[in-house]
């Protein structure tokens, strides 16, 4: 137990980092996949096409494919991104944003389609009646899966160890080396602060299941 304490600033700086892509790459992944859905219910048939080929590889390709093509393949052909947490950044995004589409895109898909012929009976358009009738109504729906998908990418972080980014894992990792005595306590110390994240975001996931549940 003394050497997990003693090792406290070490994890602190992996748990900032872990948060740093958890954060940062769930907002990207929250906007790209909104719009990604958004195109997925599109009129436009090449709309449509072009943003299902992008969410059905994107989901369909294991993640740490994903890193080597940012971290090794793009470099091969000419394109160098800074090292750090960049390239995990865009990694990360790439592929949560194809379940975020799909979530958003299912709390769309349950708004009645009373609600979009009345919109367009009084006027509005095809993106007016996304952004002010159905997206207002899916938001409910929507929520507690898209919590699912966060507490998803924050385990999907420790991906990024194996790519020279030292986060939780990476921490946990090395700290289980240089104390071979106390292997168990260290990698629990990196579980604990794991649930740091992972435990408040499902019980907030609860609590809005239960309000969309009452208000309905």
């Amino acid at each position: 137990m003394n050497a997990v304490l003693d090792s406290l600033p070490e994890y602190f700086a992996g748990f900032r980092m872990t948060l740093f892509l958890t954060v940062v790459s769930g907002t990207l992944s929250l906007l790209i996949g909104t719009v990604l859905a958004a195109c997925r219910v599109s009129p436009l048939r090449s709309l449509r096409g072009v943003a299902t080929v992008l969410v059905e590889v994107a989901r369909n390709t294991p993640l740490t494919l994903v890193f080597i093509f940012f971290v090794f393949i793009l470099p091969a052909i000419g394109i160098v991104l800074p090292l750090g947490a960049g390239p995990a950044i865009l990694a990360l995004t790439v592929y949560t944003s194809a379940f975020v589409c799909e979530a958003v895109r299912s709390g769309i898909n349950s708004v009645g389609v009373g609600q979009a012929e009345a919109a367009r009976a009084i006027g509005l358009g095809s993106a007016g009646t996304l952004r002010l009738v159905i997206l207002p109504q899916a938001v409910r729906s929507v929520v507690p899966p898209l919590i699912n998908v966060f507490i998803a990418l924050t385990k999907n972080t420790s991906v990024a160890a194996g790519f020279a980014v030292i986060e939780l894992t990476a921490t946990g990792r090395s700290l289980a080396r240089d104390n071979p005595a106390d292997v168990v306590m260290m990698l629990l110390g990196v579980a604990f602060f794991y649930l740091l994240i992972t435990v408040p975001s499902g019980a907030l996931a609860g609590w809005v299941e239960r309000r969309v549940v009452f208000s309905r």
